[in-house]
């Protein structure tokens, strides 16, 4: 009955204290990371083979919601995402992220980007903020991440996808992604062509940008869903090609962090 109620009660607390946290889901972050690895350096993938050892990256990238479970780390919640209002531009963006030190997805790959390149941090530290790393570079390329806090990033916008009840948050967390039916191996096979020219811009922008882009899609999936909200293969056709680019990108970059990391 002890073990029931203890179940119960983990459920509960992934439930609700999860629900913003999510992001892409499993297919979506091994997507983001299968692509990375295809873009590391020989000295990079060197140096993460002796953090994670035979995990590699794709696999490694659910760790920080499947640790979700442990209420231990239940204190990682908010590093998942930031809220903004609606209607900024970049320059206002920049200064709230610049201004605000409280913990979101911001600061925390700032936090773990310099730890991770302290010689001396011991392996199972590395391991754990490699892991987060690669997770939260997904993380931001989901548009829902940098979304608004009166909703908690479109969890609260309910609507329907063909006519099961969803919301705009899980949305594109996942249900765009499952509708492909690709493994992740496949899809990210199937996208991973970007342009030389694109993967040096990419990899040069900084993590402003990054948010920036993912809070104007989020800007533009508020806007659509004030209009409509039963969504099936209209909506799948108008924004594949956006899922396909966040993940494109969110990988080229994710590998482009990871080199300035590893091999300088």
């Amino acid at each position: 009955m002890k073990n029931t109620y203890k179940l119960i009660t983990a459920f509960f607390l992934f439930s609700v204290l999860g629900q913003q946290a999510m992001a892409w889901g499993v297919l979506g972050h091994r997507i983001v990371g299968e692509i990375a690895d295809s873009h590391l350096k020989s000295k990079t993938r060197k140096e993460i083979k002796k953090i994670l050892g035979n995990e590699s990256v794709a696999m490694s990238s659910n760790w920080m919601d499947f640790i979700k479970s442990d209420n231990s780390f239940r204190y990682l919640g908010n590093w998942h995402y930031v809220n903004f209002q609606h209607g900024l531009n970049y320059t206002q963006v920049d200064e709230y992220l610049k201004r605000d030190t409280s913990t979101n997805i911001y600061t925390k790959i700032k936090f773990v980007s310099g730890e991770l390149r302290k010689k001396q941090l011991p392996l199972e530290m590395k391991r754990m903020y490699l892991r987060i790393l690669i997770h939260l570079v997904g993380d931001v390329h989901q548009p829902m991440h940098c979304g608004r806090a009166e909703d908690q990033g479109g969890n609260e916008i309910k609507v329907t996808w063909f006519n099961k009840p969803v919301n705009l948050h899980s949305l594109w967390d996942s249900e765009l992604i499952e509708f492909q039916q690709l493994s992740y191996t496949e899809f990210a096979r199937a996208i991973n062509y970007p342009s030389v020219s694109e993967r040096k811009t990419w990899q040069q922008d900084d993590l402003t940008t990054w948010v920036f882009e993912s809070y104007k899609l989020s800007d533009e999936l508020y806007k659509e869903a004030e209009m409509n909200t039963k969504y099936s293969y209209r909506y799948n056709f108008d924004h594949i090609k956006t899922l396909e680019q966040q993940l494109l990108k969110g990988g080229v970059r994710l590998a482009g962090l990871l080199n300035q990391i590893f091999s300088t």
